[in-house]
């Protein structure tokens, strides 16, 4: 059977919850680029990932909620909650694979912000 791009991306999640970001490069291509456009910065190579997740200061475990994967047999999009009990973040990561593995991420980690007054009459707050 065939592993489509949302299989492979819940796979590397579930790895990237274990903590052993060694483990996570054995579903990385050989030619791995990770990209995060907000701080223009890119990460070639599995070596270069597993090192950047694991001098990461992190306060203690990271730990990663699926809020949802999409995608077809080659691209799939997560949106996943991140904490290390201290620190909390959302990605919203954009996946391509080949050959059952992760070729490329483009990776964004929006900022909450508070809404502006001037439509608190329209919305209500979320949880």
């Amino acid at each position: 059977m065939t592993s489509t791009a949302v299989d492979i991306v819940r796979q590397f999640w579930t790895l990237m919850q274990s903590n052993d970001f060694a483990a996570v490069a054995t579903v990385l291509a050989p030619d791995f680029v990770l990209e995060w456009p907000q701080t223009k910065e890119r990460i070639r190579g599995a070596e270069r990932f597993v090192r950047v997740n694991a001098e990461y200061p992190a306060h203690g475990r990271w730990d990663f909620a699926i809020h949802r994967i999409v995608g077809d047999e080659r691209d799939a999009v997560s949106d996943v909650g991140i904490t290390d009990s201290v620190l909390r973040a959302r990605a919203i990561s954009f996946f391509e694979t080949v050959d059952g593995r992760v070729r490329r991420i483009v990776e964004y980690w929006p900022e909450p912000y508070e809404p502006p007054a001037n439509r608190a009459h329209l919305v209500e707050r979320m949880a």
